[in-house]
């Protein structure tokens, strides 16, 4: 049985997941409720170097006490792994061996689209290209990113 967290908001006990879109130069980053399906952004993580992104994350780790981490793990369109592939499932062992909390990867290849659909939807076209350049992409990536995982589990 998963461990609970106690939700920051909410007082009540929950699932909390945090999701990462991982990135060289930013790492997007989400936070949800499992039973209740809910999921939202977060400050993405800027460090350029690995121990400035963990000691980032360990923070994001103690303020949400997540009992699960989720990683998007980015595939060609045709599912094979390529080199951001390797990179991101390797940020996914190093956070579960620097936090101890299990982690799953998560399909993301047409996450960043899915990103760039909605916020066209919601925005037009020009105020989503001042927002890319505003790096927000990023963490609305990772709520997207568990979104699916949260829709995968509840089939």
């Amino acid at each position: 049985m998963p461990d609970k967290a106690r939700s920051p908001t909410s007082g009540t006990t929950a699932r909390t997941v945090l999701a990462f879109d991982f990135g060289l130069e930013r790492i997007g980053v989400a936070v949800g409720e499992a039973e209740l399906g809910t999921v939202h952004p977060l400050r993405g993580v800027a460090a350029q170097t690995q121990p400035g992104r963990l000691t980032a994350i360990e923070s994001l780790v103690r303020e949400w006490q997540p009992s699960l981490l989720v990683v998007g793990r980015p595939l060609g369109e045709d599912g094979a792994p390529h080199e951001m592939t390797r990179r991101a499932e390797k940020f996914a062992r190093q956070l579960n061996g620097r936090f101890r909390l299990p982690v799953e990867l998560v399909d993301e290849r047409y996450s960043s689209a899915e990103v760039e659909s909605r916020m066209r939807s919601a925005y037009g076209k020009r105020k989503t290209a001042d927002l890319a350049r505003g790096k927000t992409l990023d963490s609305q990536a990772a709520q997207i990113i568990l979104e699916q995982y949260f829709g995968e589990r509840a089939t």
